[in-house]
């Protein structure tokens, strides 16, 4: 069963449905995951994405923050939701196809901007978090699964614009990057995005501080899909959405996709 999948920080899916709908139409992967999705459950405009024919939905939501959404053209049923490190916030939610593939959705914690837990409390919290991924992987050892979703961590050098100059800034700091190791490590995760361009510059995220995101180009990688071995050959078609950062009212991230042969 092919099927393409798409992840993609929404930052707020009420806000930009039409943003979500235009990607639907015009990109038509089969399964969307949305993260900070902004939003209760049941104010998610499911309707309007079931039109577009995307009538399989699961999802975590909280007003005005975090959230998490699977929004599917293909049967899926949901088997569950991890609150790692009890923080109260919908960061996970989880999904199995009729193929029997499991597709976990994560929005890891942003950190803050202060990389030290001690000044601050939300980048203990980010580390926190990805090590007891890093636990639950090592626990329940994924088969036949797909991780994607807004990890909040570039990983190598070649996912954010300038390495050296970020080495102290949240989200590419030595003690993120090593934690992310380990998580990806703990369940034998394959990054299908770096497995299909394994060289070169790649980014997901653009900051809206920046006047001219595009000529200024300095982005990073921060939305990841990845897959157990078991299933890791099968991917392929690895791709950015880099355009979808230019829409009108745009998210600061841009899709990811990727397609399975399963």
């Amino acid at each position: 069963m092919p099927f393409t999948i798409a992840t993609w920080n929404i930052n707020s899916v009420r806000l930009r449905e039409g943003l979500v709908a235009r990607l639907m139409q015009e990109e038509a992967p089969d399964i969307l995951c949305l993260q900070e999705c902004k939003s209760p459950v049941e104010m998610i405009p499911v309707e309007a994405f079931r039109a577009l024919g995307y009538g399989h939905i699961v999802a975590r939501g909280q007003k005005g923050y975090n959230g998490v959404a699977i929004l599917s053209k293909l049967p899926l049923r949901e088997v569950g939701a991890h609150d790692f490190v009890d923080l109260g916030h919908a960061r996970h939610v989880a999904a199995m196809l009729e193929n029997g593939v499991t597709i976990h959705n994560f929005y890891v914690p942003a950190g803050g901007d202060i990389p030290d837990r001690e000044a601050n409390v939300k980048f203990g919290q980010k580390l926190d978090y990805v090590a007891a991924m890093r636990d639950w992987a090592r626990a329940e050892r994924p088969q036949k699964a797909i991780l994607v979703g807004d990890l909040n961590i570039a990983p190598r050098e070649d996912d954010v614009w300038n390495h050296k100059g970020l080495l102290k800034i949240v989200s590419h700091t030595p003690v993120e990057t090593d934690l992310m190791a380990e998580a990806q490590e703990a369940g034998r995760w394959v990054d299908i995005t770096r497995q299909d361009i394994p060289q070169g510059l790649l980014y997901s995220w653009w900051s809206y501080r920046s006047p001219d995101w595009d000529a200024a180009d300095k982005g990073r990688r921060l939305d990841h899909v990845w897959a157990t071995p078991d299933i890791a050959n099968a991917g392929h078609g690895s791709r950015i959405l880099r355009a979808a950062r230019g829409w009108d009212q745009p998210s600061d991230h841009a899709p990811v996709f990727a397609s399975f042969d399963l």
